[in-house]
């Protein structure tokens, strides 16, 4: 009896243990059913969030930090590829803050891991980044990681770039799920891209269509040439997120660039500077009519001679302002380091934009013309009305009066008409001085100081054995007399040829300057100084010439080596001078 008992209650215990088991299976589906919709749902939202972007830079850094989110990763990038293809451009990060990326030190390149995705653009996934064959290790204080993830993200069948993704949290691996997850999310990350690169090429073709704009406008109101200068540097900077923006032009009569105007990161030091064409990056561009890019600019040897003078100055992009035969000049445009390459479609824009402002510039100086010519015109229709009319009227009466004084008895009145027609003939003498004054003309293939001041430059490097670094500043050709600049061209050149025969130096700095109240001359080089008890003639003669002017000289030493001349004289316009640094005619 007590065995018959005993043998249903154990076939009772069997069912039901089998329905727990069964109700456990059936939870655990529904959990994974739950949790595969709440998945779905999520990825949703982020490919929605994705989508809604149109600035470029947030986009990519929703798609960094959904991504993390999706796949549950404590750490997520993305990298950008640079034009060539090899290398990274850019580095977009989530789950480090920036004092920890500032331990670490520079982005990455696209070296080891990074670089095997963008050599091989296919998804990976490692359960040990270390144990991967392309693996490089990482940097100082950088935090370890083990399990990875990388998904390329493609923009119209090109790579734009690849997400990559580290330590999944919980200490678990990456699973397909994961890396079906990333996948999809990279298709709509190309998607939204795409729109917002769309959207940022739009936005910066209106721009640069209303810069024009303004160009035109201004220049056609009247605003002289420094001004149109000024402005194309200043918009075509703003435009292109530039910390430099500096205009060269070319001097005339020699194969120099003198760079007008410098705006923005480090402007002092390029303001002023002439730059020969051949060797520079500047002149690459004015020569080749075309654009000329620099990786970077504190390391490119076409800058210029003399010190680096580009520190923290990445980028750059020289564009010929004008287009056809000869260019106007150059705008050269440089960004901060670290700051990404100019692509060819920004420089594509920026080169029709110089293009279209210099046609402004030649239209305006063709407005100026013919206001030049209209008031020449209206000078010599007064030159001839005097001529004609004026001095043949006091002629005449000149004449009558010196008839009538010789018919006059008393001696007194005889004098004072002989007074009178000395008055007269003293009065046609000043009209004919000021018709012969509105008549002249400059003769404008005279150079100026800037030009004669480059040229002599030029022919004393072979002496020296090197080429001096120059620099210009101020209207030296229009505010210097033509006295005052043959003073300041023989003080150049007497400097030059001392430090030549004398010094042995190995660099010279030359400054020319002026204000507009007075022009100043600076020559500086690294040689052995003047020695005591030296030959001081030619000195004497510099210092006479300043004298002459009203101005002075002082000699010294820059430093524990070598010698600095400043000489400076005022800009009184003498009777027999006129501007532009020439002798009037």
């Amino acid at each position: 009896m007590e065995n018959t008992e005993e043998v249903p209650e154990a076939r009772v215990r069997l069912p039901q243990l089998r329905l727990d088991e069964l109700l456990e299976e059936l939870q655990a589906r529904l959990d994974a059913a739950r949790g595969t919709r709440d998945r779905v749902h999520s990825l949703l939202e982020a490919v929605l969030s994705v989508g809604r972007e149109l600035d470029l830079e947030q986009a990519l850094r929703s798609i960094v930090e959904a991504a993390a989110a999706l796949v549950d990763a404590e750490y997520a990038a993305l990298g950008v590829i640079g034009p060539d293809g090899k290398w990274l451009s850019a580095f977009h990060t989530v789950g480090m803050d920036a004092e920890q990326i500032a331990r670490i030190g520079s982005y990455p390149e696209g070296h080891g891991i990074l670089g095997e995705l963008i050599r091989h653009p296919e998804p990976l996934r490692l359960t040990k980044l270390s144990d991967h064959s392309a693996s490089y290790g990482f940097p100082a204080h950088h935090p370890p990681m083990d399990t990875f993830m990388g998904v390329p993200i493609r923009v119209r069948d090109h790579i734009f770039g690849n997400l990559y993704l580290t330590e999944k949290r919980g200490g678990q691996q990456f699973d397909e799920d994961d890396e079906s997850v990333l996948a999809t999310l990279a298709v709509a990350a190309g998607v939204a891209i795409d729109n917002a690169r769309l959207y940022e090429e739009s936005r910066l073709r209106e721009r640069w269509l209303q810069v024009n704009a303004e160009i035109t406008h201004t220049l056609m109101s009247g605003a002289d040439q420094g001004g149109a200068l000024s402005l194309i540097a200043e918009r075509a900077r703003e435009i292109t997120a530039s910390a430099l923006g500096v205009v060269a032009i070319p001097v005339s009569g020699t194969d120099t660039l003198a760079v007008e105007l410098a705006i923005g990161q480090e402007a002092d030091v390029w303001r002023g500077m002439v730059l020969p064409v051949e060797g520079t990056l500047i002149g690459r561009a004015f020569v080749q009519q075309s654009p000329v890019s620099s990786p970077k600019l504190s390391r490119d040897p076409r800058v210029s001679a003399g010190p680096p003078r580009c520190e923290g100055l990445g980028p750059a992009v020289a564009v010929p302002i004008g287009s056809g035969d000869e260019a106007r000049g150059v705008v050269l445009l440089v960004r901060q380091s670290g700051g990404p390459e100019f692509s060819e479609k920004e420089t594509e824009p920026l080169q029709v934009f110089a293009a279209q402002a210099a046609v402004a510039m030649e239209l305006s100086e063709r407005r100026e013309d013919a206001e030049q010519i209209t008031l020449l015109e209206d000078r010599d229709r007064i030159a001839r009305d005097l001529h004609d009319l004026a001095i043949q009227r006091l002629f005449a009466t000149g004449m009558t009066l010196q008839s009538a004084g010789r018919r006059v008895q008393d001696s007194m009145a005889s004098e004072r008409i002989l007074r009178a027609v000395d008055d007269l003939d003293e009065t046609i003498k000043i009209i004919r001085s000021t018709i012969f004054g509105l008549r002249s003309r400059d003769d404008d293939t005279a150079p100026g100081l800037r030009s004669r001041a480059v040229r002599a430059i030029g022919e004393a490097a072979p002496l020296l054995g090197f080429a001096p670094s120059v620099r210009m500043e101020g209207l030296l050709d229009t505010h210097v007399p033509g006295q005052t600049a043959d003073h300041v061209m023989a003080v150049l050149t007497e400097s030059l040829t001392n430090i030549a025969r004398h010094s042995g130096a190995d660099r010279t700095d030359v400054v020319l300057e002026t204000d507009g109240k007075q022009v100043r001359l600076s020559v500086t080089d690294n040689g052995v100084g003047i020695p005591d008890g030296g030959r001081r003639s030619g000195l004497t003669n510099m210092a006479e010439r300043a004298q002459k002017l009203g101005g002075g000289m002082d000699l010294g030493s820059p430093g524990a080596k070598g010698t600095r001349l400043v000489w400076h004289a005022p800009l009184a316009q003498s009777p027999d001078t006129v501007g532009g640094g020439r002798p009037a005619q």
